[in-house]
């Protein structure tokens, strides 16, 4: 909160800064950098959450009010929500507006605790019957080919030419029933679903279609050279979904996908450049073999080129996917990497969900909750996956960062950051609001704080920590552990929260 020792100007310019913004408006960008309202970067920390089983619904996984408080309390301030086509759109051109009150009653529960929601087209392997989800029954088109043989999950993209074939008559947009596009009825899901959320400032923005998979043309996009071809029909589709959603909601932010490949690192994405304004990359991290120094070679590889693509497009980017993996290692090298690129994040995944498309790890090992119907404390939390997850960051800065690290060996956190504006139009007056979460499981004995150029606002120890700016200079804020003894403030509900 803002204190009155400070100037009645200084205090009355934290004042603009600390009143809700979510009133005014959805979150934007400026280039790769999500903003809030008043220009200033919003970092993004949180969980996807998505149930792939019938009815589809994530609160048929028994998540509520008390997950959702769990969420905020430790610091995420995002949800990925898997929202399934085939519960959108069950008959052709019919749209299931029971199953989006579902989705809207989760998207509420999480607004309540100040969490945002990014919509998710959520599919692996396209169909059920291929071993996966997403698409209804009447959109697959496997060309009479059998089911065989059954690999799995990831298995099948590889080997099951029925399944290929589906996604092939997807990028070809081949007529389905009567006789409209795939691609067209995709669509104009997508715009129903915008249609119904345009108005909520909550949502953070539609994710278009999940690891799209290049169906049978799938061996160039793991080559050398990438697959300009695919990559064209796929953003084709995309600059379809985008228009249709545009025509709906002019404001919300649309993210799109690279193909599924790019996220092992091996090659840059060749989408072409995409319209429609407010766009970002949603991308994600992960690794094929188990040795750790070629994983951080090729998550990197995928970091820096979801940069050299927002720095062509200047398109927002959101890493959307990692994890999937109770190693501590595994995830602390991700999110360290993550910082290290300045990246927001949402790691896979809030439970395991009965998810029925697993690779090496069962679902209650991808999970950071065993079980979202009965309450996240004790032996139903992943200890070792909240105390990896759980991180300072900043929250939302009133410039342009430049740096943040967490080091785990002395628990110290740096924040350096710039006032210039994001868009590089202007700087931030003296006297504005930049928030950093601090997690309790971090600094369970409270923090001490040493600020270069601003003045802590924030009551000490207090979930939240604020900082007024003095300068038009660069800021440093640097966190470190209190020693045993201090008693800690409750987390408390920031006034400059974005």
């Amino acid at each position: 909160m803002c204190s009155w020792r400070f100037a009645v100007g200084s205090w009355l310019a934290c004042l603009v800064f600390a009143t809700p913004a979510l009133a005014a408006k959805p979150l934007g960008h400026e280039g790769q950098w999500i903003t809030d309202p008043h220009g200033r970067v919003v970092v993004l920390h949180g969980l996807n959450l998505v149930n792939k089983i019938p009815p589809y619904l994530p609160g048929a996984t028994g998540f509520g009010d008390d997950d959702a408080a769990f969420l905020a309390r430790n610091g995420f301030n995002v949800v990925r929500l898997g929202v399934i086509y085939a519960g959108v759109e069950r008959n052709p051109g019919t749209y299931n507006d029971l199953y989006l009150n579902g989705i809207a009653k989760v998207v509420r529960v999480l607004a309540g605790h100040g969490i945002y929601t990014l919509l998710d087209f959520h599919q692996d392997q396209y169909n059920e019957r291929f071993h996966g989800e997403g698409f209804p029954d009447w959109a697959v088109q496997d060309d009479g080919l059998p089911n065989t043989p059954d690999l799995g999950f990831p298995g099948n993209y590889l080997g099951m030419a029925s399944l290929q074939h589906a996604f092939d008559h997807f990028w070809a947009d081949s007529p389905g029933p009567g006789g409209v596009g795939l691609q067209e009825r995709y669509a104009a899901a997508w715009a129903h679903v915008a249609a119904r959320f345009k108005n909520n400032e909550h949502v953070l923005g539609y994710d278009l279609i999940n690891e799209p998979w290049p169906g049978t043309n799938w061996p160039p996009c793991a080559a050398a050279g990438g697959c300009p071809a695919f990559d064209a029909q796929l953003g084709a589709m995309q600059q379809k979904a985008i228009d249709a959603v545009r025509s709906a909601d002019p404001k919300h932010l649309i993210w799109y996908e690279p193909n599924v490949l790019f996220n092992y690192g091996s090659e840059p994405t060749h989408l072409p450049a995409l319209a429609g304004g407010e766009l970002g990359m949603s991308f994600h991290v992960y690794c094929l073999v188990s040795a750790a120094s070629v994983c951080a070679s090729g998550e990197q590889s995928a970091m820096s080129n979801a940069l050299t693509r927002s720095a062509s497009t200047s398109d927002a980017l959101l890493l959307t996917e990692f994890g999937a993996t109770d190693d501590v290692a595994t995830l602390r090298r991700i999110e360290n990497e993550a910082d290290s690129f300045r990246l927001p994040w949402i790691e896979w995944a809030y439970c395991g969900c009965n998810d029925p498309t697993t690779s090496a790890n069962p679902p209650s090992k991808q999970a950071l909750v065993v079980d979202p119907s009965q309450p996240p404390t004790g032996s139903n939390i992943m200890s070792s996956t909240l105390h990896s997850l759980a991180r300072p960051y900043p929250w939302a800065v009133a410039g342009t960062p430049r740096l943040w690290h967490f080091s785990r060996g002395d628990r110290h956190f740096r924040l350096r950051y710039r006032p210039t504006r994001a868009s590089g139009k202007g700087v931030f007056r003296k006297g504005t609001c930049t928030q950093v979460f601090i997690p309790r499981v971090q600094y369970p004995h409270g923090y001490r704080t040493r600020v270069h150029g601003g003045h802590v606002i924030s009551a000490p120890g207090a979930g939240v920590l604020e900082v007024m700016s003095t300068t038009v200079k660069d800021i440093t804020i640097d966190v470190r552990p209190r020693e045993k003894g201090f008693t800690r403030l409750p987390v408390i509900t920031p006034r400059c929260r974005p």
